[in-house]
This record gives C-alpha cells, structure tokens and sequence, in this order.
C-alpha cells in the first residue's frame, strides 16, 4: 500500500476523515499533511509518535494489520523471525528505522537558512516548517531542504520546488556550475548556479532562466553556502 493510502487510512481511523483534525493531533499544519499527500510522503516518527497501537511494520512497509494485535504490550515493537529458540524477539522501531538508514530532513524557512553560514550552526524548531523522511536522500548527507521561490532557476526548479542542501564549512568544496543555495546579507537567499569571477574576491551566480542575467557577488556578503544534492517536485 502506498504511502498515501496509509496516510488517508489513518486519517479514517483516527479522525473520521478529518484531515484538519488528522494534523493538530500530528502536530504539524494541514498545509504540511496536504503535501505529504500530495507528495505520497510521510514522516515515519511522528505519526508513529502520536498514532497510539499503530503497527510499525505496516506503517514502514504497508504489510499486515494497520493496529497491533490487542495483546501487543504497549512498547514500540514489531516481531522479527525466530532465532535458535524459535521465539520471536521484538525490535525497537528507532532500530527499524536505523537499519533502513532514515534520517529525518528539516523543512526549514528562508530565516533559518540565511543563518547557517555561522561557526556554530543551530537549526531552532521555531525555523522548522515540517520534518520529512526521503530515503532517496539517506546517502547524500542532507543537512536541510528549503522550498524555491521565483522563477530565475526555471526550468531546471519550479517556485515551490523543494531542494535537499548539504551545508559547505568551507569555499574549497564549492563546485562550479552546480547549483547551490547563498545566504547573502543584503538579496537573501539566493538559489544559483556558481562560477567563477574575473574580480578577485567575488563570485559570479549565474540563473538557468536565460530572462535573468548573471551577477558578481563579494565573498564578504556571503554568509553561507550549501550544495545542492537533489529536489523534489510535483507536475
């Protein structure tokens, strides 16, 4: 069963359908819970958190009962096969979720962002939209995602795109002509192509949307960078 239906189930069961209801009890926005929808996406430990006797084996694959039996302590457990003495032992779900290598990726605002070029970074849950788990992502060492405003990265990014960023600690990992997110003090964010510049101590960015022309940027405006690791869409 895809991610979507068990989300809907849900919904059903818990609240009667209820989608706005659904999401106070998750305690994320019904804008947040209609794009997990809509992007056939969920965060596995929150709805797991705040969904009481829910199946962790049917919540992360979509198999067998979507309760767990009556007689299931109140643990978080799901049965793996018998051992040598043919009993069946109980894993954590927080061991599930370790062995599949789920990390849950924050959904962060523009403020958040244009603060991580500090020595000491510190994303606050006040800055954080929505949390996502992509398993897509789990080897690319996401630090962050961020939605894309504007058209100046079209048709490679749509507005409301949202990218996967890795954080850059120094200049040396930049990579030319990738794309990358620039927090700058005095335009925002920037979401750009980089290249380099004919001025020292500047950097060009350069948009895929040819109606927007490329620019020089000083290094001293920059108060961070990330790298750009993968995107998720919708038609």
């Amino acid at each position: 069963m895809e991610k979507k239906k068990r989300l809907q189930a849900l919904i059903d069961y818990y609240d009667n359908g209820n989608k706005s209801q659904f999401a106070k009890r998750l305690g994320i926005t019904a804008q947040g819970l209609s794009t997990w929808i809509s992007r056939n996406s969920f965060d596995i430990e929150t709805v797991f958190s705040k969904c009481e006797n829910i199946s962790a084996e049917w919540l992360l694959t979509g198999k067998g009962d979507m309760l767990k039996p009556a007689s299931t302590n109140a643990d978080s457990t799901i049965a793996t096969p018998p051992d040598d003495t043919d009993q069946p032992k109980a894993m954590p779900l927080a061991n599930v979720l370790g062995n599949i290598k789920v990390k849950p990726i924050p959904l962060v605002t523009e403020t958040a962002a244009a603060g991580f070029g500090n020595g000491l970074l510190s994303i606050e849950e006040k800055d954080v939209k929505e949390y996502y788990v992509i398993p897509k992502f789990r080897y690319c060492n996401v630090d962050f995602m961020i939605e894309v405003s504007g058209l100046s990265m079209y048709p490679h990014f749509n507005p409301g795109d949202v990218i996967a960023c890795t954080i850059l600690k120094d200049r040396k990992f930049l990579q030319w002509n990738k794309c990358h997110v620039i927090a700058t003090r005095e335009q925002g964010i920037l979401v750009k192509r980089l290249m380099p510049s004919t001025k020292d101590g500047y950097i060009t960015v350069v948009s895929d949307n040819k109606e927007y022309p490329a620019f020089d940027v000083p290094f001293d405006e920059i108060t961070g960078l990330a790298l750009v690791v993968g995107s998720v869409g919708l038609e």
